[in-house]
């Protein structure tokens, strides 16, 4: 696939639209160790129940890694990125909605499919639009990014929840995804198929 170099500026643009997305997939990939005990009361949650819940975020992002690959190359990290955060905003409202533990285990695997493309769509748009010597950058910075997001699961989120309990936290997560799905479809540029 040809190259399609993008000055600096649109690069950086491109940099933060991307990293906002990431930022929230690694943010709702952490949440769960922070929400445990609120969902524990709440839900009568044992330890194995917990564990299921973290591991059907994995379920569901990794059961896309080899479709998400063909994708990408076909249609391009815009359309596929912001087509499967739709999927993370149903699973984020539907795991604020939930009422019971298979509700929350189904939206945990509805998340981490919406959010698999994340980190992939972004390598694949870099390989393209940025210059080899920004690449390599680029990556390490996205891997900063997630570090960030693990991070915000953590205190802030604990700062947030007495004001708006872990349900409206989810649906202000969701807001932000939709969010970062509109900056997407605005700055990310089209793939072109001439070069597939």
């Amino acid at each position: 696939m040809e190259k399609n170099i993008l000055p600096i500026k649109k690069a950086v643009l491109i940099f933060f639209v991307f990293a906002c997305g990431y930022f929230i997939s690694a943010l709702l990939r952490a949440i769960t160790a922070t929400l445990s005990p609120l969902l524990t009361s709440e839900f009568n949650l044992n330890a194995g129940d917990l564990g299921l819940l973290a591991g059907g975020y994995f379920l569901g992002f990794a059961s896309m890694q080899i479709p998400l690959g063909y994708l990408l190359d076909k249609h391009g990290p815009k359309k596929v990125v912001s087509s499967f955060l739709l999927i993370a905003i149903i699973g984020t409202v539907a795991f604020a909605l939930a009422q019971s533990f298979s509700g929350l285990l189904i939206s945990r695997i509805l998340i981490g499919v919406g959010v698999s493309a994340c980190l992939m769509a972004p390598l694949t748009g870099y390989r393209i639009w940025f210059a080899e010597n920004q690449q390599q950058r680029a990556n390490s910075w996205m891997l900063m990014i997630a570090s960030l997001g693990f991070l915000s699961s953590t205190l802030p989120v604990q700062l947030l929840l007495p004001t708006f309990g872990w349900r409206g936290l989810f649906i202000g997560i969701a807001i932000l995804i939709l969010i970062s799905i509109v900056l997407m479809l605005a700055f990310i540029p089209k793939w072109d198929h001439q070069n597939e």
